[in-house]
């Protein structure tokens, strides 16, 4: 009896441990996952941008005449003030030398001057001896016409005579004129280049700064010859500054004037913030690094940040903005590694007693990090991030950290 029940309780273990190692040798193991809470918080959806800032109010301080630009006086980083300090100096241009060819044309033209000026001369002593002489014979008819000798209609002729031939000098008087200017011109043209004492004491147009600020930028530091029109200088206020941020134009139709932007990776420690002032109503073809053809318009900000946070911050400097698209405060949110695609909606993994829960979720707005949960989690629970293809409902799970 004793053997028969010793033989039956061996059989029960050998049973039980050859289930055991069955379990153990055809059981899966738990999947190692990251688990993130459901929460709610704040949530904002934002455009990113890279951008640049810029003076508000430049100024180009441009030559007015053609000549030469002396020296600078002022350097980079020079503050300046309206109507008073000198940023330029322009020397007005002088003759240019001639070649052999252009002297000669210009030797015949001042001969030709010359000449016309004596047939001028010679004109108006003609015109005097002939006014002369009508002025003679208009007192000797009126005297005549005085003692009844001469007739009326003579003196009417006389007369005539004599207007005409004062009309005659007053023409070759204004040919004399003429001809001088010509004479003038033409040797002009012959002068050789000034001298640098002549030069000097022609010298010089001083430019003015058209408004209060420093100096941006110097075209040349050197003396240099300009044209009209030549930029010489730049001046701006560095603390009143815009941001120009270069966006796609189906990101610029969702943003508002007024929208807040956070300004980032500018070098400083602190984080910036800006306002939308305007975008520019037509955008224009840009080719990206992929060579994709874009469509993208410049978008301008007004920074709030006081400037003693941003002291270092100057003209054309690289920024990184982060434009608040839309944004709320109490937001049910999971990270966006926890969703995906099931079907035509979306789903999340939940743990439920160590295993794998698929569950239903309606998603909101979302930015690259979290998404807004409408409807299918409460805060209180948990969800699975990164899921992978090993995870399925019902498969076992066993947080990574606890590994």
């Amino acid at each position: 009896m004793a053997y028969f029940t010793r033989t039956i309780v061996l059989t029960g273990l050998g049973l039980a441990l050859v289930s055991g190692l069955a379990y153990v040798a055809f059981s899966e193991d738990p999947v190692p996952v990251d688990f993130a809470d459901v929460t709610r918080d704040s949530l904002e959806i934002t455009v990113n941008a890279d951008g640049q800032t810029q003076v508000r109010d430049l100024y180009e301080v441009a030559s007015p005449i053609a000549g030469m630009a002396m020296r600078s006086p002022v350097d980079i980083g020079d503050p300046v003030k309206a109507g008073e300090t000198v940023v330029a100096i322009v020397q007005p241009s002088s003759s240019g030398l001639l070649d052999e060819r252009s002297r000669r044309q210009a030797e015949a033209a001042l001969q030709e001057a010359l000449a016309a000026r004596q047939v001028a001369e010679a004109d108006l002593q003609q015109a005097r001896e002939t006014q002369a002489f009508a002025q003679t014979q208009n007192d000797r008819t009126r005297a005549l016409v005085t003692r009844g000798v001469s007739s009326i209609t003579r003196l009417e002729d006389d007369t005539q005579r004599r207007r005409v031939a004062d009309a005659a000098l007053e023409a070759a008087q204004a040919r004399i004129e003429m001809a001088n200017g010509s004479v003038d011109r033409a040797r002009a043209s012959l002068l050789d280049p000034s001298t640098p004492k002549d030069m000097a004491s022609s010298c010089c147009v001083e430019l003015h700064a058209p408004s209060d600020g420093v100096i941006l930028s110097v075209a040349a530091i050197s003396k240099r010859p300009v044209a009209i029109g030549t930029p010489l200088v730049s001046i701006g206020d560095p603390n009143d500054l815009v941001l120009v941020a270069d966006i796609l134009s189906n990101d610029a139709v969702r943003l508002s004037p007024g929208a807040l932007a956070y300004v980032d990776r500018w070098g400083g420690t602190e984080l910036l913030t800006a306002r939308l002032d305007r975008i520019d109503p037509k955008a224009r073809t840009k080719v990206s690094a992929l060579g994709i053809e874009e469509q993208r318009v410049d978008a301008y900000f007004t920074l709030v940040s006081p400037p003693e946070d941003r002291e270092s911050l100057g003209d054309g400097f690289s920024v990184f903005l982060r434009i608040v698209e839309w944004g709320a405060d109490d937001v049910l949110q999971v990270p966006l590694s926890a969703v995906f695609r099931n079907g035509e909606g979306w789903a999340v993994f939940v743990p439920k007693e160590n295993a794998a829960t698929l569950r239903p979720v309606t998603l909101g707005r979302r930015n690259g990090q979290m998404t807004q949960v409408l409807d299918g989690l409460d805060e209180s629970e948990r969800v699975i991030t990164h899921p992978s293809d090993a995870i399925s409902d019902g498969v076992s799970l066993v947080e990574r950290s606890q590994l």
